[in-house]
């Protein structure tokens, strides 16, 4: 286990959890009442925007070590951006693209100080990714006046709980990085300080006698 800067392929993924938490922190303002795009359908259309983002930034995470990777699969979708497409091009990649969100319990272990257990279902499933994208993507265009038009109060009521679940999905998480072996343990916030931390995880090489 570490968490040395000189990696700096996680340091890179560490930088995208940084804009995430930017987003979020703009999704709260609007959504909280505090801020506002003077009228309420274009304060809901910036944070579904700014949630859409966030669902790219935890999409293509996993590929930020590989910039071969990150083109090719960004190419494939950047001019048809379907969210279910997207994440079956993902795994063709990298199968482990997905965060998995984790707690850390006290190891029964003496010698380890804390395992690693998956979170409670509380948090933005991979299975729900692509309706929430599209949903936050149906509101970018203008409404159809022939048609029945944008229900911004499903919006007001809804945003808060997607944000929470993404929020569930990332505080602590375990990402499979392309290529790399082992995984990494991110900490979006830490007691310390308000920074994302990672710590690293890989096989012990077997001893050869």
């Amino acid at each position: 286990m570490s968490n040395i800067s000189s990696d700096p392929d996680i340091v890179k993924y560490c930088d995208l959890m940084e804009e995430v938490k930017r987003r979020i922190a703009v999704i709260h303002y609007f959504i909280s009442g505090y801020g506002h795009a003077l009228y309420r359908p274009p304060t809901l259309e910036s944070a579904c925007l700014q949630l859409r983002k966030v669902l790219e930034l935890i999409a293509f995470g996993s590929l930020i070590a590989n910039a071969e990777a990150y083109s090719s699969v960004y190419s494939k979708i950047s001019k048809a951006w379907h969210a279910a497409d997207l994440l079956k091009e993902l795994e063709k990649v990298n199968p482990e693209f997905y965060p998995v969100p984790v707690v850390e319990v006290p190891s029964k272990d003496p010698k380890v100080l804390h395992e690693l257990k998956k979170r409670s279902p509380d948090y933005l499933a991979r299975a729900d990714f692509p309706e929430v994208y599209w949903r936050c993507g149906a509101v970018a265009h203008a409404a159809n006046p022939y048609g029945r038009g944008i229900d911004y109060g499903y919006y007001q009521n809804i945003l808060p709980i997607w944000t929470t679940r993404v929020m569930n999905l990332l505080n602590n998480h375990q990402i499979h990085l392309f290529n790399r072996p082992g995984f990494y343990v991110i900490h979006m916030k830490e007691e310390r300080d308000d920074k994302v931390h990672w710590y690293k995880f890989e096989p012990l090489n077997p001893v050869r006698l």
